[in-house]
């Protein structure tokens, strides 16, 4: 009787999710479903009594014990009744190429479409639904990460059909025809748009040039002739092989018990496909020397990214390198970059550096615009930078101060519902222990210089740099030889080591611009 119990429960959530969803769209108004009337809008009154002057701690993280094995992440809220789910899938553009060869787009296309409809309700039947509860429904592909979430009046009257609909579109969706088309034509205009945005031009030829052969090369939202050949029968594969239970992680956040949200969260998985894990992605090539690309572009400013792989989001260097970012490009006018490019010297009005951390190795990069007459000057500059950072020790003093500013900067991680359960997705994912949050202050105090530098040069690397000019016209000669100069100046060159040759000049499609450069959603 015990085996069986999975598979009735099942049946009889599925029949709870068609209920819920026909009551909403027959119009049965459940009682008391006058907005002024509501039991939960009183509680609203707690606003009031917010302390202004209390000290932020991070919140208590329960690990729960699903019996289906989907790891679950939930912190209880009682100031608001409301409920942020967050079902995240290891199926973003990552994955699309395992579907298909070259169809690249496709977990962006389906993120598009969940939405629009399944056999049994329509497009403006499934917005009906959310709308009459109050609940925000948002699906969103990154390179990394399928994000599904859902937010909700935590009411049962207002929870149940939200979360009903939420799981007849994740399970039902159609993906019809003319949905298809519609968001094709949607495309685009977008790569239209892309034709004049020389930033995204050279985001995506840095990204290609980086990847190479490998699953993150790909603009998230694909390409013009890849997304042309989407259909709603690969949009049905890709949901099937990876929009499945054991392939997911779901973080709640809100007014409910962890009895509540345990037995939400089994409601969940086991009213999913079970499937598998997806495979781990393959390693990319790493490259030695430089490369430089030429993309020409007319306009008056020059567009620049330098930038190589870093490591994998699971290194031990992770605060290490965050700290390093900080100091380097990531903290304003006080990073050495901007005091370079634009204090000293006006090349520019801002330079930043980025670090991403994802499941294959990530992206260390920095860029700016600067006038075309000034280009290969704030170039050179711009890289004996990055080469003096490397080599130079981490001055202590500089080193409090940002760690100092990251800790008062950190309780926005978790200043609201939605940001703290966009954390929770982000740490069932990345498989981090239930304490990332509340141990993150004495984490960051043990970081010392030595680590910092240690990591620096261990993972960031002068004389390995792909290097994207967008720009009217570039003298890639002088400026290779002001690069190596730079590497001479500085004892830092290595003769043994050849420069590769470069390669083959692939076209830019127009594409759409790229969603975002590291997988960290965006909260509602």
């Amino acid at each position: 009787m015990l085996q069986v119990y999975p598979i009735l429960l099942i049946c009889v959530l599925s029949l709870s999710t068609a209920i819920h969803a026909e009551n909403y769209l027959n119009h049965q108004p459940a009682q008391n479903d006058n907005p002024s009337q509501l039991q939960s809008i009183p509680l609203l009154q707690s606003l009031k009594n917010i302390n202004p002057q209390r000290e932020f701690q991070a919140p208590y993280i329960h690990d729960l014990n699903n019996r289906y094995k989907v790891r679950t992440l939930f912190v209880e809220t009682q100031d608001l009744p409301m409920v942020d789910i967050q079902l995240t899938f290891n199926a973003g553009s990552a994955r699309d190429q395992e579907i298909a060869k070259g169809l690249y787009g496709l977990s962006n296309m389906a993120a598009k479409l969940m939405r629009e409809g399944t056999d049994k309700y329509s497009a403006n039947q499934v917005a009906a639904v959310f709308d009459q509860t109050g609940a925000q429904f948002s699906v969103q592909a990154y390179r990394d990460m399928f994000v599904i979430r859902l937010r909700t009046l935590s009411d049962p009257k207002k929870l149940e059909p939200a979360l009903a609909m939420m799981m007849e579109v994740i399970k039902n969706a159609s993906f019809k025809p003319s949905s298809i088309n519609l968001a094709l034509s949607n495309t685009q205009v977008g790569q239209k748009q892309l034709q004049e945005n020389p930033s995204r031009l050279m985001d995506i030829r840095f990204y290609r040039t980086l990847y190479g052969q490998h699953p993150y090369a790909e603009p998230v939202t694909g390409t013009q002739g890849s997304t042309k050949k989407i259909n709603a029968e690969l949009l049905k594969k890709f949901r099937d092989q990876f929009l499945v239970a054991q392939n997911m992680n779901i973080a709640i956040t809100g007014k409910l018990s962890p009895k509540q949200a345990l037995e939400l969260s089994e409601r969940i998985a086991g009213n999913l496909p079970q499937g598998q894990k997806a495979a781990a992605l393959p390693m990319p090539e790493i490259k030695s020397g430089f490369e430089v690309v030429h993309l020409p572009y007319k306009s008056s400013q020059a567009h620049v990214i330098f930038g190589h792989l870093g490591p994998t989001r699971f290194t031990t260097d992770k605060l290490a390198l965050e700290i390093a970012n900080r100091i380097f490009g990531g903290g304003g006018f006080n990073s050495v970059l901007m005091q370079e490019l634009r204090v000293k010297r006006g090349f520019t009005y801002g330079a930043y550096s980025s670090i991403s951390f994802t499941q294959s190795p990530g992206v260390f990069s920095f860029k700016y615009a600067t006038r075309q007459d000034q280009l290969l000057d704030s170039i050179q500059v711009a890289h004996r930078a990055f080469i003096n950072f490397v080599s130079q020790p981490i001055d202590g003093q500089r080193l409090e101060e940002t760690k100092a500013g990251m800790l008062r900067a950190f309780p926005n991680v978790y200043s609201s519902n939605a940001t703290i359960n966009a954390q929770l997705g982000n740490m069932g994912f990345y498989s981090e222990q239930s304490n990332y949050l509340s141990s993150y202050s004495e984490r960051l105090a043990q970081v010392t210089a030595t680590d910092v530098q240690n990591a620096i040069r261990k993972h960031f690397h002068p004389d390995r740099l792909i290097l994207i000019v967008v720009s009217k016209e570039l003298d890639k000669t002088a400026l290779e030889m002001r690069l190596e100069q730079n590497l001479i100046d500085a004892n830092f060159y290595l003769p043994a080591r050849p420069l590769p040759s470069a390669s083959p000049q692939r076209p830019v499609e127009a594409d759409v611009p790229v969603t975002t450069p590291a997988d960290k959603p965006a909260s509602i």
